[in-house]
């Protein structure tokens, strides 16, 4: 997939990205799973594939661990981005925030040892943590 856009809920917050876009991991582990309110269902792309144009400098990083930052608009309270300061070249992207239609595919689940009880998915591939 080439020249994905996406954007918040309020729309303040839009962005793209111009290179291609990998498949989309759930990752269930604790804090992600509370910074979305469910798994979260992310893509990855390069870091210099992504332009983000933040009308009102709304994009926050919350530093949850010295290794995980996630992203998300202060107005609307969207979760946007995951970054870890180990992998620079790297941003993962919350696949519910990329406009439709994606041809993207979920491949994989991460930390599936800390998934709420309430989830099961037997088709995707379960990794004990990454």
């Amino acid at each position: 997939m080439n020249a994905a856009t996406g954007r918040c809920l309020c729309g303040t917050i839009t962005f793209r990205i111009s290179g291609e876009l990998r498949d989309v991991c759930n990752c269930h582990c604790n804090r992600c799973r509370r910074f979305t309110g469910h798994h979260m269902a992310a893509t990855a792309a390069d870091t210099g594939d992504l332009i983000v144009e933040d009308e009102g400098s709304n994009l926050r990083w919350y530093y949850a661990v010295p290794e995980a930052a996630y992203g998300f608009c202060a107005r609307c309270g969207s979760s946007l981005f995951w970054r870890s300061p180990g992998r620079p070249s790297t941003v993962s992207i919350c696949a519910g925030a990329i406009d439709p239609p994606t041809h993207l595919r979920t491949t994989q689940a991460w930390w599936t040892s800390e998934a709420s009880d309430y989830h099961t998915r037997p088709d995707l591939l379960e990794l004990e943590t990454e």
